[in-house]
Parts: C-alpha cells; sequence; structure tokens
C-alpha cells in the first residue's frame, strides 16, 4: 500500500508498512493495532531488531531522500517568460537561439574552476554505494566538466591504509578516488577532498596536497540529512575492531565480551561507525583555513547543514572573514547513502527556506561592504528546472547547485545496463532502443569520436553521467532562452514569480497575482 508522505511508522526505506490502510495520522500507529500482527510497522519491527530499523535499507545498496512535505518548496515558484528582447546575446532570432546559451561559470575567489555547468555532486564518501561507483561518478564527472566532491572518512574507512604517528602516508582508496577524475580531467570541474573531525586527525588533506596533487579542500560542518556525524554499517566484528583502534565510535561495542559473543550467535548482525560532532569555533576556524592554505590548498570551501539560522549567519561570517572560495548550503530535506530515517524527516530548515535565509544574509554582508564567497545550495534538486530556480531565487550570490542523489542514479543505470547486457536479462523497456550498449545510449558515437581508442575505457556509468548532465543542460540552456537570458550569469530574482503568498512570504519572490503588475498597467493604459 501506498504511504502518505511524511508519516511516520510506515516506510519504504525502512522495509515497514502499516497493516491498515487508515492509520492515526500524526502517530502512524494502525487505528486498530493487533495483538496477533507480526509488526511490520517501524515500531513493531523496531521490536525486535531495535537500532537497524533506524536507517534505510539495505545498506550500500541504496540511497534515500526524505518524504515529508513542507509548506513552501521549490515547485511553489514559477520561471517567468517573455516575448521581448534578449539578454546577452543580439536580440536576432536568427541569433538569439536556445543552442547559443552559454552554461558555463567560474567560481572561486582566486583559484577559478570552470564548469559547463554549474553543478556539482554531493559529498561521496565511505558508504559502499559511493565506493563501488565511484569511477562511474569521477568519469563522468570529469569528462561532463562539473566537480566531484570525496567525501568525508574515505582514508579511515580504507582497509590498506597506512598510518605513521596516527597520520596517513598511504591511501590506496583515496589515490584511487583523486586518480579516477584527473586522469579524464579537461579544464573542467575539479575534485575537491572532504574533511570531518577524524579525517582532520588523520591528516587526510595534507596526504592528499603533498601526495595526490588534489587543489580544494572542504570543511564540513554538516549536512542536510542529518545532525550528526556521517556513519556506516559494518559487517564483521574484525572490521568493527579495526574502526575503533582508528579513533571511530562503533556500536555496539565490538570490544565487550558480551558483544562479541552476541555477535558470534547471530544476534546483532552488524555494527555502526560513526563520525564525532563538530565543534565550531570562530578562532578554530581561522586557523584551519590558514593552515589548508600554507600546506598548499589552493580553494577551501565549507559544507554546512540545515541548523538553525544561527549557525548559518556563523558560516557566512566566518567564511567571509577567511576569504574562503565556496560556501555550499544543504537544506532538510536532501537525500543519502546513510542517514536515521526520522532524523531525515524531522530535523532542520527545508533548502528553499533556508536559500531564502541565506539570500537576506549574503545582501546584508554586501551591503556594509563585507567580501561574500560563492554559495551553493544543496537539498533535493535534480532537474533542469530546479537548477533555473535555485540559481535565480539565489542570484547574484548562489553560484552553483549540489546535486546528490540525481548525480548518482545514472552511474548506477549506466553500470546495470552493462551488466544485464552481458548477462542477456536486458529489461524489454531498455531493450526497446537497441540490440548493443552503443545503440542504447545515445551519445556513444559522439565520445567515440571524442575519446577514440580511449572510450573503451570509460565506464557505461560514466557515459550514462555525461548523458544526463548533457540533457540537464540542453534543458536549461531552453528554460533561460525562454526567459530571454543567454548566459548564466544574467539570470536573477526577476526571472521568478511566487504561486502562493506563503512562498513569496518565505522568498521575498513577488505573488503571481502582483509581479509586473504596475508595469503591465502603464504598457496597458499608457
Amino acid at each position: 500500500m501506498s504511504v502518505y508522505p511524511g508519516q511516520p511508522n510506515a516506510s519504504s526505506a525502512t522495509g515497514t508498512r502499516n497493516r491498515v490502510s487508515d492509520p492515526a495520522p500524526y502517530s502512524g500507529i494502525c487505528s486498530v493495532c493487533l495483538d496477533g500482527c507480526p509488526g511490520f510497522c517501524e515500531v513493531g519491527k523496531s521490536s525486535f531488531r531495535g537500532r537497524e530499523i533506524l536507517y534505510p535499507q539495505p545498506f550500500g545498496k541504496v540511497t534515500a531522500g526524505a518524504t515529508k512535505k513542507y509548506p513552501v518548496d521549490y515547485s511553489h515558484l514559477n520561471i517567468q517568460g517573455t516575448c521581448v528582447g534578449a539578454v546577452g546575446i543580439e536580440p536576432d532570432p536568427d541569433k538569439a537561439t536556445f543552442p547559443a546559451v552559454n552554461t558555463e561559470r567560474e567560481i572561486g575567489r582566486n583559484y577559478k574552476i570552470k564548469l559547463r555547468i554549474p553543478i556539482f555532486t554531493g559529498a561521496l564518501g565511505s558508504t559502499d554505494v559511493a565506493k563501488n561507483n565511484w569511477d562511474e561518478l569521477a568519469i563522468g564527472a570529469a569528462i561532463s566538466g562539473i566537480m566531484v566532491v570525496i567525501g568525508e572518512n574515505v582514508v579511515g574507512m580504507d582497509p590498506d591504509a597506512k598510518f605513521k604517528n596516527g597520520k596517513v602516508i598511504k591511501s590506496p582508496e583515496l589515490e584511487r578516488r583523486v586518480k579516477a577524475f584527473k586522469d579524464w580531467y579537461e579544464g573542467y570541474g575539479e575534485v575537491i577532498l572532504q574533511q570531518n573531525i577524524e579525517d582532520s586527525r588523520l591528516g587526510s588533506a595534507e596526504y592528499a596536497i603533498e601526495k595526490l596533487g588534489v587543489n580544494c579542500i572542504e570543511i564540513k560542518w554538516g549536512q542536510g540529512a542529518k545532525d550528526i556525524g556521517g556513519e556506516v554499517k559494518l559487517k564483521t566484528l574484525e572490521r568493527a575492531l579495526e574502526l575503533k583502534k582508528r579513533g571511530y565510535i562503533v556500536v555496539p561495542d565490538p570490544e565487550d565480551p558480551v558483544i562479541q559473543e552476541a555477535f558470534k550467535k547471530g544476534e546483532i548482525k552488524e555494527f555502526e561507525r560513526h563520525s564525532r560532532l563538530g565543534m565550531v569555533d570562530y578562532d578554530d576556524f581561522m586557523k584551519t583555513v590558514e593552515y589548508y592554505r600554507k600546506v598548499g590548498a589552493k580553494f577551501i570551501s565549507l559544507k554546512t547543514g540545515a541548523y538553525r539560522v544561527t549557525d548559518l549567519a556563523r558560516a557566512l561570517r566566518f567564511a567571509s572573514d577567511a576569504g574562503i572560495d565556496l560556501v555550499t548550503i544543504d537544506g532538510a530535506g536532501g537525500g543519502t547513502g546513510m542517514s536515521p530515517w526520522r532524523m531525515m524527516n524531522e530535523w532542520g530548515i527545508p533548502t528553499i527556506y533556508l536559500q531564502s535565509i541565506a539570500y537576506n544574509f549574503a545582501k546584508e554582508l554586501a551591503a556594509r561592504g563585507k567580501y561574500v564567497p560563492d554559495l551553493a545550495i544543496a537539498g533535493g534538486f535534480s532537474l533542469e528546472d530546479h537548477i533555473f530556480k535555485a540559481l535565480a531565487l539565489g542570484a547574484p550570490f548562489f553560484k552553483a547547485v549540489c546535486m546528490g542523489r540525481a548525480l548518482m542514479i545514472p552511474a548506477f543505470v549506466g553500470k546495470n545496463i552493462a551488466n544485464w547486457y552481458k548477462e542477456g536479462k536486458l529489461p524489454p523497456e531498455i531493450k526497446k532502443y537497441g540490440e548493443s550498449l552503443e545503440q542504447i545510449f545515445i551519445n556513444t558515437e559522439v565520445l567515440k569520436n571524442k575519446y577514440g581508442k580511449d572510450f573503451e575505457k570509460i565506464p557505461w556509468g560514466a557515459v550514462a553521467m555525461y548523458t544526463f548532465v548533457e540533457r540537464l543542460t540542453i534543458g536549461l540552456k531552453q528554460l533561460m532562452a525562454g526567459a530571454r537570458k543567454f548566459s548564466i550569469e544574467y539570470l536573477d530574482r526577476n526571472d521568478l514569480v511566487a504561486l502562493t503568498k506563503e512562498a513569496a512570504e518565505v522568498t521575498g519572490i513577488p505573488y503571481v497575482m502582483e509581479a509586473d503588475m504596475e508595469k503591465a498597467y502603464e504598457i496597458l493604459l499608457g
């Protein structure tokens, strides 16, 4: 049965469901809870599997996104079109065509990163779903001309990493991730390495800069899917003991003899590795930024989450004073590889609210002559209209959109289509496009022509990611042409209209029944 989005106690994410069709709306508990039911719901399943049901399942195979409906979201904004003029190009019908729209952008203060389209991946860290699809994601980002972010805990989770005096001196997994992007780098995009508490203690940034040639470091305060540190699940006692020894929080305690016995008997089937909570402090932040610059970072960004507005103010002011290159703000309602399901739905400030507040804060800083770093927004974006709305709503301060799950999907799809093809198990819905992979993927000949024999080295998941990014680019160009904006820097808040008065109040975008009305009457009656 379908579940109303945001309803507690039953979700496909946790593999739970109600027995009846009319559960109590607030608790989510079946209106008639029957003694004799096996316990399909979240409360029932948690009664025998406990902490396992906190998280979306199965771990390592899925990404998950919140299903809660917020009072206002980006669908409450519409894009304004016009039939007059052209901005950024000569207003000539033979020149002002949608293919002529320029979606390229540079971000950063001194070290400029060029993007073919102003999007980049979410931070893809130590979860299996990121590790197992990394080549597809990194190569896909490189050939598409966008940024890819290596998330937290990659070094700490690398079973083959080597350490000296508590600092990493070798990490084959981090080396693999950086190399996958750099080998296909074409002057657009970049690879960014994220740092949390454990990463900084292990010295992964220093190792990446000095040994792997990484230019860009991201300091992580948080994300939109959870208000605690990153976590993954561990399937063996040996792995749990290893990661506890490396300094991680591991629950239940793998060193406890009682827990070890429970695991051996099959009562406990997995452990959880958690990262620590960061403690933000102005002086520490300034010292950290200066330190990363001294060890060679050319580009420094900050990733902050859906915290209260005082923390958003801290992020923008600290970043301004430190003169960093980019602040990515991740709103509630986004997706993740592993976060507590109820937390993902019920904590934090939703993206459109958070971006609207951040715009106001940035505007105030700029009005007082303060430096405003480039801003990016994350939290539930997937298609070209989302990109347009986010950039227009935040103009001129928001320069890019971070897309998490949406940019992972092509990696899965391309990889799986290739595997199904080899096994002779292509689904009919895919097989109808052709009898070979070359026929199925629409950009095969384009990429073969560009890369020649090297095309054979490109994973089909990367081909799929390139194909998806091309679709986003074309779709964005069409929307921009309709708004008569022929280069990305010309998008602004005047390109949007609010469909409800509540959306207008939240965003500051004019209500549809009031927008342009004064000018309209001048035209009508002038």
